[in-house]
């Protein structure tokens, strides 16, 4: 803040300070108005006489700028550690799985294969573990409102990570927007959406108005006692913070129109990819089309029962963060083991899966944790 010293507005008093003072009155005055405060009237406009309107108009929160930015940087992180701290309530941690998925492309095919057999092992305990163990009123009522509400959290019926996603996809396209509105609110005093008459005016050429949220030229007053009496005095002062100020608010509120664009659409594709059940068969059967497993209608058949009854909408999602923070390749084999655990528990005994149905009975035998063929479930 840099103050006019020697030119005082708005008081018929002038003072004079001998040179030797006027160092120390000038770092006294900045000192002063920057914990004070300052107000704003326009240049057009006279200074009011009256005190009580100009603490109106005195400007409070360009002191506190950076606590701002750093709430509003909270606001974005704030669904990011909710999600951290809920997801793990489907009873899977997501975060290994998908760190031990992508940590599998740089191993050696022994380790690799390793790998694929752990993960298929705990995703079809984790699966097999959350059914759904009552047939109550209760538990048909619940299943029912999980099918017709997709934000609705039910672990049993496999849509608790997959409703937990879109709620926190809600509150960052709700957060981001809230923010924008509420800044364009408090930038834009004569202009609808700031941001787009700031373009216009550099396009046509226009100068700027100075921005009343920001004023670079401010006043001040305070008060210096002199023997007996107590004089107030109304100084000019220049916040050069302010131009930086408006500058970063100007960019926010661009970020901020980008963010929510791109937060709209990608919630609408959750949206597409949950909400119709019949992606979740197409997602799984592109990958198992890749390994030649769909040969028959039987075939296509049992991959809509794999992918509707026991992945289900959780078993999808999980698959497809398992893609996304890793490689086709890596989910292309996890789909591969899964599916055929799964083929060979479902389907009749049939003499072209004899050899893979004793390999896995030898698996069976042995100690290793890896024996993910060990959960019999009747069909």
């Amino acid at each position: 803040m840099l103050v006019s010293t020697g030119q005082f507005v708005g008081d018929p008093i002038h003072c004079w300070c001998p040179a030797q003072f006027t160092g120390a009155f000038e770092a006294y005055t900045k000192n002063y108005c920057w914990i004070k405060n300052t107000y704003y009237i326009p240049m057009m406009e006279t200074i009011p006489i009256d005190i009580h309107k100009r603490q109106e108009a005195e400007i409070t929160y360009y002191q506190w700028v950076p606590l701002i930015l750093l709430f509003q940087a909270f606001m974005f992180k704030f669904p990011n550690v909710l999600w951290k701290m809920l997801n793990g309530g489907s009873g899977l941690n997501l975060d290994k799985i998908c760190k031990l998925a992508d940590e599998t492309q740089w191993g050696s095919p022994d380790d690799r294969k390793s790998a694929i057999e752990n993960m298929s092992f705990f995703l079809d305990r984790w699966l097999l573990t959350h059914r759904q163990y009552k047939h109550n009123f209760i538990s048909r009522a619940k299943a029912k409102a999980s099918r017709l509400f997709c934000f609705l959290c039910n672990k049993r019926e496999g849509t608790f990570l997959t409703a937990l996603y879109l709620c926190i996809k809600v509150l960052y396209i709700g957060n981001v927007i809230g923010q924008f509105f509420l800044l364009n609110a408090f930038m834009a005093t004569d202009y609808n959406l700031y941001g787009f008459e700031y373009i216009k005016m550099l396009q046509s050429g226009e100068s700027m108005k100075e921005s009343p949220r920001f004023p670079r030229v401010t006043l001040c007053d305070f008060r210096i006692r002199q023997l007996q009496n107590i004089q107030r005095w109304t100084v000019q002062c220049v916040l050069p913070i302010n131009l930086f100020n408006e500058k970063i608010f100007i960019f926010l509120w661009f970020w901020f129109f980008f963010i929510a664009f791109l937060s709209g659409f990608n919630l609408m594709k959750w949206m597409f990819l949950i909400v119709l059940k019949r992606n979740n068969y197409q997602y799984v059967k592109k990958y198992l089309t890749i390994t030649d497993h769909m040969q028959t209608a039987s075939d296509k058949k049992l991959c809509h029962r794999f992918a509707e009854q026991y992945l289900r909408d959780d078993g999808c999602f999980v698959a497809r963060m398992i893609g996304m923070n890793s490689t086709d390749m890596v989910i292309t084999d996890l789909l591969d083991c899964m599916w055929r655990n799964y083929r060979l528990r479902e389907e009749p005994k049939q003499p072209e899966y004899e050899d893979d149905e004793a390999k896995l009975l030898d698996k069976e035998k042995d100690t290793s944790p890896l024996n993910f063929r060990g959960n019999n479930v009747p069909s």
